[in-house]
C-alpha cells in the first residue's frame, strides 16, 4: 500500500441519514471510528518498512513480499464496495465490529505467525476485516451526525487517517528495529479491542432505509478475477510464460469479464456502469488507475532501496518517507479551496507532471551519497506533486455524477486506487531481478522511470478528459 491516501474516502460518509446522538455519544464513536480505521491505514503503511526484514526471516525473496502487500491489497481492494453494502443492509455497527474483530484475529495470526503461507492467509484474512471496518466506518460517522456536524466529523477521521498513515513508517520501522517485526502486528491488538468497545458502547445501529441484497456474486467474480491476475503477473518474471501462468491469467480475465456481466443484470451492482457515461469520471478513474499504481510500486520499492542498497536501519527508513505525509497534510487542505476557485483540470494536470519529475530525481540521484542529496529532493518534489493532485482528484470524481451517484463513485474511485496499488506491486518483479543490493538499486531506477511516465500519462488524461470546474456530465 502506498504512502498516499486513497482518494474518496471522505465521501462515502455524506450519503446517511443522521440518527440522534449525543455529544458525547458523538464524540466517543467518533474515536472508535478514527481508531478502527487507522488500523487499515497504519497496517498497510507500517507493513511496508518490515518486509526486507520478513524475507530475511521467513524467507521467499522478492515474490514473498509482493505476496505480504498484496495478500491484503487484494481482499481489500476487491471487497471494499461489498463491504459498504454489508453495512448497509446487515447495520453498520454490527459490520464495524465485525470488520475490526476479524482484523485483530488476523492480526494476531500474522504476529504468530511460524511460516510464510500462514503470514500470507493471515494477511488475506486482515484484507477482509479492512474491507469491512472501513466504509461501515465512514457510514457510522454519517449516521451520529447532523449535515452541520457530519463534514467537520468527516474532516477530523480524515485528519487522523492521514496522520496514521505517516505514523505507520516510522512506528513499524522503530517496531521492527527496537523489537520485532512481529510487534508491528501485535500492536494493533489493544487498538482494536478499544476501538470496538467505544462503538459497541456508544454507537445506534442504523441500515439504509432501501438496500437490496449484496453483489455477493460480484465479489466473488472481482476477487478470483484479481487474484488469479495478481499470481500470474507476480510469477511471470521467474517462471516465464509457461501454461500454469497463461491459464491463470486466462482464468483471472475471463473472471473480470464476468464481473462486467454480472454487474451489468445485478438489482444491487458493486459497480455500477452506468457511471462509466461520464467520460469525465472515466477518465479521472483512469488517470486513478495509472497514478495510484505509480506510488503504489515507487512505495513499495523504496523501503528496500534505502535498507537493501543504501544500508538504512528500518526506523531511519520510517523516518525518511516523512516527507511525503508532511507535504500531503499541509497541501492538500490548500489544493481543495485553489481547485473551487480555478477548476481541478489544471491542478490535474500539474500535480501529476510535478509527481512524474519526483520520480524522475528519484532515478537520476539514486546513486548519490547520503539521504539530503539522494532521496529527499526527489520525494519533496513528489509531495508537492500529491498535495496538489489529490484533493482535487476527489473533487472531480463527485462532481462527474448527480448526487444521488456520489457515494457509489466514491466507492468506485476508492476500489480503483487500490487494485492500482495491487496490480503494481504485482509488477515489480519484472523490474527487480532479486536480492542482491546491487539488483534492487538498478531495479528501482528503473521503475522511478517507469512510474515517472505513468504519472505524466495522468497528466496527459487530465487534459484530455477533465472538463469543467464542477459537475461536467450528469449520469442519467
Amino acid at each position: 500500500m502506498s504512502a498516499v491516501h486513497p482518494p474518496c474516502d471522505r465521501a462515502l460518509a455524506h450519503r446517511v441519514a443522521a440518527l440522534a446522538h449525543g455529544p458525547r455519544a458523538q464524540a466517543l464513536v467518533l474515536t472508535g471510528t478514527v481508531l478502527g480505521s487507522g488500523l487499515a491505514f497504519i497496517d498497510g503503511s507500517a507493513v511496508n518498512l518490515t518486509l526486507p526484514v520478513i524475507e530475511q526471516s521467513l524467507g521467499g525473496g522478492l515474490e514473498a513480499a509482493q505476496w505480504i502487500m498484496n495478500a491484503y491489497a487484494l481482499m481489500l481492494g476487491a471487497l471494499v464496495l461489498a463491504g459498504g453494502a454489508a453495512a448497509d443492509r446487515y447495520g453498520r455497527k454490527r459490520v464495524f465490529a465485525a470488520g475490526v474483530l476479524l482484523f485483530m484475529v488476523a492480526s494476531m495470526a500474522c504476529g504468530l505467525a511460524p511460516t510464510l503461507p500462514v503470514l500470507l492467509a493471515a494477511r488475506a484474512m486482515q484484507g477482509i476485516g479492512a474491507a469491512l471496518l472501513t466504509p461501515a466506518s465512514l457510514a457510522l460517522l454519517g449516521a451520529a451526525y447532523d449535515a452541520k456536524g457530519r463534514g467537520q466529523a468527516v474532516g477530523v477521521w480524515a485528519g487522523a487517517s492521514g496522520l496514521t498513515s505517516a505514523i505507520g513508517p516510522v512506528l513499524g520501522g522503530w517496531l521492527t528495529q527496537a523489537i520485532s517485526w512481529r510487534a508491528v502486528f501485535f500492536i494493533n491488538l489493544p487498538v482494536a479491542a478499544v476501538a470496538v468497545w467505544l462503538v459497541l458502547a456508544n454507537a445506534k445501529e442504523s441500515k439504509a432505509g432501501q438496500s437490496g441484497p449484496v453483489d455477493w456474486p460480484g465479489a466473488v467474480a472481482v476477487t478470483l478475477g484479481l487474484g488469479a491476475v495478481t499470481w500470474a503477473l507476480t510469477v511471470a518474471p521467474k517462471q516465464g510464460a509457461n501454461w500454469a501462468v497463461l491459464g491463470a491469467a486466462g482464468v483471472g480475465l475471463a473472471a473480470l469479464m464476468g464481473f462486467v456481466l454480472i454487474e451489468r443484470k445485478a438489482a444491487n451492482p458493486m459497480t455500477p456502469l452506468t457511471l462509466f457515461r461520464s467520460a469525465t469520471f472515466s477518465g479521472v478513474n483512469a488517470l486513478t488507475l495509472v497514478l495510484y499504481g505509480a506510488f503504489g510500486a515507487a512505495f513499495f520499492l523504496l523501503p528496500f532501496e534505502l535498507i537493501r542498497a543504501h544500508g538504512y536501519a528500518p526506523s531511519a527508513a520510517g523516518a525518511a518517507l516523512l516527507p511525503m505525509s508532511a507535504g500531503l497534510a499541509a497541501l492538500s487542505p490548500v489544493a481543495g479551496r485553489v481547485a473551487s476557485r480555478i477548476g481541478a483540470r489544471t491542478m490535474l494536470i500539474v500535480g501529476p507532471l510535478l509527481i512524474a519529475a519526483g520520480f524522475g530525481l528519484l532515478a537520476i540521484l539514486s546513486q548519490a551519497q547520503g539521504y539530503w542529496a539522494s532521496v529527499f529532493p526527489g520525494l519533496a518534489v513528489v509531495a508537492l506533486g500529491a498535495g496538489i493532485a489529490v484533493a482535487p482528484l476527489t473533487d472531480t470524481v463527485l462532481g462527474a455524477v448527480d448526487d444521488e451517484f456520489e457515494g457509489a463513485a466514491a466507492g468506485v474511485n476508492n476500489a480503483v486506487a487500490r487494485v492500482a496499488g495491487l496490480l503494481a506491486v504485482a509488477l515489480v518483479g519484472f523490474v527487480i531481478g532479486g536480492s542482491d543490493p546491487k539488483a534492487i538499486a538498478a531495479g528501482f531506477r528503473l521503475a522511478m522511470i517507469v512510474a515517472a511516465v505513468a504519472s505524466a500519462t495522468a497528466a496527459l488524461i487530465a487534459a484530455l478528459t477533465v472538463r469543467g470546474p464542477r459537475k461536467p456530465h450528469r449520469v442519467k
